[in-house]
């Protein structure tokens, strides 16, 4: 036996927890065979945290797969039991949006490494009784998608109809669609590269030396301990929340506009508003995330390069894919900026595959995609009805 479904964690998994008619089942499956890992480990068991909305249909072929990004979980489309927020694409996906909920079986996974249920630093390793801390093993984006496509075994569906993700989600997509090409029929990253830039690799190590930095963070123990590492994991988030807007968008939103008062306090104070803004996302992520996934996540992806694991060619990744390709990139996300979007459609190009892009006219910076672009939302609705009637899926 390779897996064992235990119970939904909260008695309310099958209610209307968004109250915009979005109905998620949440559940958690068990792994007990090993997995095998990039580094050359294993792990065993391994436990992976999903929600599902929707209905699969008779002969599995509407099952959507949704990749979230670094900070995200499998609350895609319903209100977060944790945060009371709504979900954090619920914009995206839902009855009537571009990822209809009433026709497609929409499937999202808490990433191996995550701390939303699945099997993370801060999960009980069975060896010893004690959280795994930095015992353990460093993983790859390609060992999230190893554990997804368990996942995806575990509920019967042998190719997916599409894999969709933004940012690190879209770092997923492409893995899905090199190392698992007959599975998946319809690719769609956003805001998302090949490989991560050394700027992205230098940001990730700020935060990291924060949290490191932070005298509770404990060499990784902290849970040991009974501290967190608040205020260095706080920092990191504040740095690389800057990485997610562009310099309009800040500009719009903040200015220099002060915060709660009349004039400077000539201290360090949050004087500004933007200040302000930075520290509430800093001490509101601490409540719900874990210092040692950021880490671990972040060092994933450093280490991700679809190239590198294919000599160097990029195109080799995706050489004999059948699956259709979107790829959407945003003019203002310096982040993961167009021309890395291109370089993706170029390998796709070389080895014929059927693809198309879209750049996005935003001025929100990377996190567009999250936010209510309407152009973003018209290419997805046409992308995913063309590839549906090709699938000879229900028209919308």
């Amino acid at each position: 036996m390779t897996a064992k479904t235990t119970a939904p964690p909260i008695d309310t998994a099958r209610d209307d927890i968004d109250g915009d008619g979005v109905t998620p089942v949440m559940d958690t499956v068990v792994f007990t065979d090993a997995l095998d890992l990039d580094n050359g480990k294993t792990l065993q068991p391994f436990t992976i945290a999903y929600n599902t909305y929707g209905t699969l249909n008779a002969d599995r072929s509407n099952a959507i797969l949704i990749c979230h990004a670094l900070t995200g979980d499998q609350h895609v489309a319903n209100r977060n039991p944790m945060t009371g927020k709504p979900g954090w694409w619920s914009l995206l996906v839902g009855p009537g949006k571009p990822v209809d909920t009433n026709r497609f079986f929409v499937i999202c996974a808490n990433i191996l490494g995550g701390c939303q249920g699945s099997t993370g630093p801060a999960s009980i390793n069975p060896e010893t009784g004690e959280a795994y801390g930095l015992t353990f093993p460093v993983i790859t984006i390609g060992d999230m998608v190893d554990a997804q496509a368990r996942l995806v075994d575990h509920l019967g569906i042998d190719q997916l109809f599409a894999v969709i993700g933004g940012s690190m989600g879209g770092m997923q997509v492409l893995e899905w669609a090199a190392r698992h090409k007959e599975r998946v029929f319809a690719a769609v990253p956003i805001a998302a590269a090949a490989w991560h830039s050394s700027q992205n690799i230098a940001f990730h190590e700020v935060g990291r030396q924060a949290v490191m930095a932070d005298p509770n963070w404990m060499r990784g123990d902290y849970l040991k301990h009974g501290v967190v590492p608040r205020n260095g994991l706080a920092v990191a988030r504040m740095a690389a929340h800057i990485t997610y807007l562009s310099e309009d968008a800040l500009h719009e939103k903040f200015g220099r506009n002060l915060q709660n008062r009349t004039d400077r306090t000539f201290s360090f104070d949050a004087d500004f508003q933007v200040e302000s803004y930075l520290r509430h996302q800093g001490s509101t992520f601490v409540d719900r995330f874990d210092a040692n996934s950021y880490l671990y996540i972040t060092r994933a992806m450093d280490y991700f390069d679809m190239a590198a694991e294919h000599g160097d060619v990029l195109a080799e990744a995706f050489r004999g894919t059948q699956s259709r390709f979107c790829v959407v990139s945003f003019t203002s996300d310096w982040l993961y900026p167009t021309r890395e979007s291109r370089e993706i459609v170029q390998a796709l190009n070389a080895v014929a595959a059927n693809v198309s892009f879209v750049e996005i006219e935003s001025n929100a910076g990377h996190d567009a995609f999250l936010l209510n672009e309407p152009k973003f939302f018209a290419t997805m609705t046409g992308f995913i009805n063309s590839c549906a009637q090709k699938r000879g899926l229900p028209a919308a």
